[in-house]
């Protein structure tokens, strides 16, 4: 049977490079439109399925603890579901407990409302496989990353059964902004300070002039010199 290509289907077939919708929404930082938010920063979009859920509770405790690590990287969290804002309010403050924060401490990022369901269908986030008690499909654990222009630098879909590893995406970012600013590449496992690659479609006497503390090219059987290793003193730029 053929798909059909309709409104809803284009608007969730977001691609790496497309400017991010600008949506707005009611939050718990009050009402906000993305683009305003995020003004000159990066951001991280990221949905869960549900408030007052085990998962979804360490998940926001964790990007909570790492909230100052994300802010040296100029970068704004909002977290996301259909839940509605005042159980968004009365959920922060169980999270603030499970992270053993002083009592009346604010949440340090916005939990943005969608309870009538909206922006999870435009954006793509519903897990057709979780439902709530009403058969109602919930949000996935998506995580969108976009740049200061406004545009998706990536993306990650999980299911609602896997928790998230938000150092990973400290990681990925660090990597994001590296490469937005210099013209190399990260290699697995890559951290800030290791070794990173130049890119293949960079010619080796390129690579020689835009790196002159020396390229390490690999020795390989096929014969070609794609492997090049450069260790630049660049900074992570946001």
């Amino acid at each position: 049977m053929q798909h059909r290509d309709t409104e809803t289907d284009r608007c969730c077939r977001m691609l790496l490079g497309d400017v991010f919708p600008n949506f707005e929404a009611d939050s718990t930082f009050g009402r906000m439109k993305l683009h305003d938010f995020l003004r000159d920063s990066w951001g991280v979009l990221f949905s869960h399925p549900g408030d007052f859920t085990p998962v979804c509770t360490t998940e926001l405790g964790r990007a909570a603890q790492l909230s100052p690590e994300f802010s040296k990287r100029n970068v704004k969290l909002m977290a996301l579901s259909v839940d509605s804002l005042q159980e968004h309010h009365d959920w922060s403050k169980d999270i603030m407990a499970y992270n053993n924060t002083e009592p009346g401490s604010q949440f340090p990022f916005p939990i943005i409302a969608d309870d009538r369901r909206e922006l999870v269908e435009k954006l793509g986030m519903l897990d057709p496989e979780e439902k709530d008690h009403n058969g109602m499909p919930l949000s996935a654990r998506c995580v969108f990353v976009i740049g200061p222009d406004k545009k998706l630098k990536l993306s990650i879909l999980y299911p609602a059964t896997t928790g998230r590893n938000f150092d990973e995406i400290l990681r990925v970012i660090d990597s994001l902004q590296l490469t937005a600013h210099n013209r190399v590449a990260t290699p697995v496992d890559w951290r800030p300070g290791n070794s990173v690659m130049v890119p293949p479609r960079i010619p080796e006497t390129e690579a020689a002039m835009l790196f002159p503390a020396g390229v390490y090219t690999k020795d390989l059987p096929s014969g070609k010199k794609y492997l090049q290793i450069v260790q630049p003193k660049i900074d992570i730029c946001c």
